[in-house]
């Protein structure tokens, strides 16, 4: 670095700056913090002796660190106290003339050389900056929260940003042991232009009744390993906040996917703000308590699905992994399991895969001997489907194609007896195409378990116009009889998961398009500044881009919506035959791996 920073300046100390104050304060730098009032200097102040008294506690802190840390910080009221610092970032609330008042002020106060950095999150730091005589030394700096946990930093340099000045905040983002990303100064940047998409189509599947607030956030987090569904995210964010950063995203790139869903404005126009309020998409036990309580959205556990058709015995098509698993979930749960593959030599290759997984199982003590046993007793394999003329129910597992899902629908119509329910395993295809080739509809719904079956607890149970609602409740309830959590939504493409998760990924793929970020910094950013499991392009060579694209051709033949037309790179790669792991190369070469 070519500047030496000792002491930081931070303005605004509500959560994002007193937790930013506490991070530069805990690498051994000087802090001085301001705030507008006295009120707020000791709002300030407890939010970072609360912080440190959990770190302590949690064995992270020793006593004299803590004290320590404290001792390095100096809260006032007096922007003039920040004149010797050598960076100030400015954590005010996200309002564009806010800010620039805050920047021509500290222009005049601190020292030429001196960084001026804003932490906003959607905000234009170009226009941010021009109000000081020297934009060239203005950053963006845009941690995540909590900052004292979250180890991605977003470096926004602007056309005019000098490249000392985003070298040496590089520099000392890494020596607070933070992984920064530098990127340009492009609305929402790389995690919040990504996020808030996600977000807000969640908002308007939710406006529009197809699923449950409850359904839509426990089918991300289970259905995709989310440490929070998008509706209680957006309470803990602030929907007042989520709201200007979609108005800030939109306005700047006419993306109508950006543009706030209306219940959003409603919501806010009510202060319905989210936990801040004690009222958001759900309802909590205080203002700014994390405890959710009971409302008039919330489902009587009075109400829970009861199994309006008998289940004794269940049949599963086909072979593959997913197949695989569902007769093995099926069968621990005593059920009498049929399957259907089409030769003995696929009959015995399942038999052989739920047998090593259900001893696998018992060697780590998750399955009783006896369990084992008793549930392998109760699968029967078959290569004729007429042996599922007695059952139930039958679970379709075969591949992602209608013509030949369809002909079994046929098939199993003409087969089952009347009232059993005819499922299908599809995560894309209308479930009305296979219910309309049979002459019960009414029984026919989706049953979309995710892979491995056995692990994953979601299952999307799909309606279609037709299906009687007994069926429904009656997969819903089979479902927590074998344990596993069970979200319901009309048949719609994509239904709850892939709809929100594969535009993001599409939306992803565009940003790397528009070469705004590699693929390494995109990852990185939604990893460790949103606390996904997996960034985009590992998730997207690991589902395979043919599988993906298939999808995001589905949902766009659906919805018609410009913004979900699958991104040419994906098309391209797909051409080339870069699928992904499964093929050695996809966004990432895995050949030598």
């Amino acid at each position: 670095m070519s500047r030496e920073f000792t002491t930081i300046g931070v303005v605004g100390l509500g959560t994002m700056g007193a937790g930013i104050a506490e991070v530069f304060a805990r690498n051994g730098f000087d802090v001085v913090g301001v705030e507008r009032g006295d009120e707020q200097v000791e709002r300030g102040r407890v939010h970072i002796q609360h912080s440190t008294d959990r770190a302590k506690k949690r064995g992270k802190l020793a006593e004299g660190e803590q004290q320590a840390i404290l001792d390095r910080l100096t809260l006032t009221t007096n922007l003039s106290d920040l004149k010797d610092c050598q960076l100030v970032v400015e954590a005010v609330v996200e309002r564009l003339d806010l800010k620039q008042a805050v920047f021509q002020q500290l222009d005049e106060i601190v020292h030429e050389d001196a960084v001026l950095a804003t932490n906003t999150s959607s905000l234009s730091v170009t226009e941010i900056s021009a109000g000081t005589s020297r934009p060239g030394r203005v950053i963006g700096m845009h941690f995540f929260n909590p900052a004292p946990v979250q180890r991605f930093v977003e470096v926004i340099r602007t056309v005019v940003t000098e490249p000392d000045v985003v070298e040496d905040v590089q520099g000392l983002a890494r020596a607070l042991d933070k992984n920064p990303v530098t990127v340009g100064d492009k609305a929402g940047f790389i995690a919040n232009a990504l996020l808030f998409g996600y977000l807000n189509h969640a908002v308007s599947m939710y406006e529009n009744n197809y699923a449950t607030r409850e359904d839509i956030d426990a089918a991300m987090r289970l259905g995709c390993g989310y440490p929070m569904g998008p509706l209680a995210l957006l309470d803990l964010i602030g929907l007042d906040t989520a709201f200007e950063i979609l108005d800030t995203m939109y306005r700047q790139g006419r993306n109508r996917l950006h543009a706030p869903s209306p219940i959003l404005k409603q919501m806010v126009t009510a202060g319905l703000l989210g936990r801040k309020t004690g009222r958001g998409f759900y309802t909590y036990e205080t203002t700014d308590s994390p405890i959710v309580i009971d409302d008039v959205e919330t489902p009587s556990t009075d109400s829970g699905p009861r199994l309006r058709r008998d289940i004794q015995a269940v049949g599963v098509v086909g072979s593959g992994t997913m197949a695989t698993g569902i007769v093995e979930v099926f069968a621990k749960a005593g059920y009498d399991v049929t399957y259907v593959t089409r030769s003995q030599h696929k009959v015995d290759n399942v038999r052989t895969a739920v047998t090593r997984s259900l001893e696998k199982a018992v060697q780590r003590n998750k399955l009783e001997q006896a369990e084992r046993d008793s549930a392998l007793a109760r699968v029967h394999g078959s290569t004729t489907l007429d042996d599922l003329a007695g059952v139930d129910l039958v679970v379709e597992a075969i591949a992602e194609d209608l013509a030949a899902k369809s002909a079994l629908f046929e098939n199993l119509d003409e087969i089952c007896r009347r009232g059993a329910i005819l499922a299908t395993t599809t995560s894309s295809l209308p479930v009305i195409e296979l219910a309309s080739v049979t002459s019960r509809p009414r029984d026919v719904v989706g049953m979309h378990f995710f892979n491995p079956a056995q692990l994953m607890a979601l299952v999307e149970v799909v309606s279609t116009v037709a299906t009687d609602p007994d069926a429904v409740e009656t997969v819903r309830a089979l479902c927590a009889a074998i344990g596993k959590h069970p979200v319901t939504c009309g048949d719609r493409a994509g239904f709850i998961v892939n709809a929100l998760l594969f535009p993001y990924l599409n939306d992803a793929v565009r940003m790397l398009e528009a070469h705004y970020a590699s693929a390494d910094d995109i990852d990185t950013a939604m990893k460790e500044g949103c606390a996904l499991p997996m960034g985009p392009f590992e998730l997207l060579d690991v589902v395979g881009n043919d599988v993906s694209l298939a999808i995001e051709r589905t949902l766009f033949l659906e919805f018609r919506e410009p913004g979900f037309a699958p991104a040419p790179l994906l098309e391209h790669l797909v051409t080339a035959g870069y699928l992904g792991r499964k093929t050695g190369r996809g966004f990432r070469d895995y050949s030598d791996r």
